[in-house]
């Protein structure tokens, strides 16, 4: 039997360390300290879930022998605290966007590969089964050459990160952006995975309607893939409350030969994936409504992150390269950021394979 991992959550002022807990403990790496300079927060954590707790993640690392961290920092905080992690031989999961900047999040990916530790980030979409099945349908021809994809993903409103005591999210010094680098990386990430290609080029367009803090509200690109493949995305923070769980989200890919499309149904089990192609395959019935019950599973994400946090454990004990790795983190970024010089000049930005 596989030995445990001894695990350190490092930053709690973030809206998803709890609900990583049951995750943690399914797989067999349980967490024996978090670091938080909230006293609230750390004290409430560490007696909720019987762990140590410590003010410094650096006297966590001093102190504690672990063998994984997950980071839960402000993204401006996060790269110092993976390269701490490195050089002390700790494995590395850092929540997505990694950084507030793409040049930091590669040295945090850079010190890890030259101390020979894991290193990963959450791009959990990858892992839904849904998602999965449009994979398969892609990369099995039926939809012929890809043309045009959609992704649209509003979450709000700006009120949740103060409530989530993460207000950090809101300074852009802290955060680095807005929706689009909290949001948009994962649909950057999951059209990178569909299409197994490169975004080479984006016009970008960033609207700010609040008057209180210094990231926009909306994101809105045009990505071209190196396929010639374009990507339309609309990010943002803007959902009215009243909207049902607080999440808009839609995903679309259309080819020569066919189409699909899915609107993720937030808190529920019940998802419905349609695909129409003129495919011979398809011969006899060219639209289908693939319909998915996925399983109840407790914890951030449900059966996504539970799967995720199984595979990284097992990629530190077989000494693996995770899927969702350094250059998975760094090109979302660099894709953000383009995004936003596209909004700042107001022309297209080529980004370089």
């Amino acid at each position: 039997m596989a030995r445990p991992l001894k695990t350190a959550i490092l930053g709690l002022a973030h809206l998803h360390p709890r609900s990583y807990m049951p995750h943690f403990a399914a797989a067999d790496t349980p967490v024996v300290a978090v670091s938080e300079a909230d006293d609230a927060l750390r004290e409430a954590f560490a007696r909720d879930f019987g762990v140590r707790g410590y003010a410094d993640w650096k006297r966590l690392l001093a102190e504690e022998e672990v063998d994984l961290a997950y980071v839960f920092l402000p993204h401006d905080e996060c790269p110092a605290a993976a390269v701490a992690c490195a050089k002390r031989k700790v494995h590395v999961v850092v929540e997505k966007p990694v950084a507030n900047t793409a040049a930091r999040c590669r040295r945090a990916v850079e010190a890890c590969r030259e101390n020979d530790v894991l290193f990963s980030t959450p791009y959990l979409w990858r892992y839904h089964p849904v998602c999965r099945e449009m994979k398969s349908l892609v990369d099995s021809g039926v939809l012929g050459r890809i043309v045009g994809c959609e992704g649209r993903c509003a979450a709000g409103g700006l009120h949740r990160y103060v409530e989530g005591h993460a207000a950090w999210m809101l300074d852009r010094k802290k955060s680095g952006g807005g929706p689009m680098l909290n949001l948009g990386v994962h649909w950057i990430d999951l059209f990178r995975w569909l299409l197994g290609g490169e975004i080479t080029e984006v016009i970008g367009k960033n609207v700010r309607v609040n008057e209180t803090y210094d990231i926009e509200d909306n994101s809105f690109a045009l990505c071209t893939f190196d396929s010639g493949a374009t990507l339309a995305m609309d990010i943002s923070y803007t959902v009215p409350d009243s909207y049902p769980h607080g999440r808009d989200l839609y995903l679309a890919i259309r080819g020569t030969e066919g189409c699909l499309s899915y609107a993720p149904a937030f808190d529920s089990a019940s998802q419905t994936l349609f695909v129409c192609s003129n495919d011979p395959r398809f011969g006899g019935a060219p639209r289908k409504t693939i319909a998915m019950e996925l399983e109840d599973v407790p914890g951030y994400c449900g059966s996504l992150g539970r799967e995720y946090v199984a595979e990284i454990a097992e990629d530190v004990r077989r000494r693996r390269t995770p899927k969702i790795g350094g250059t998975d983190a760094i090109k979302a970024l660099e894709v953000v950021e383009a995004i936003y010089r596209s909004s700042e000049t107001g022309r297209a930005v080529r980004l370089k394979l």
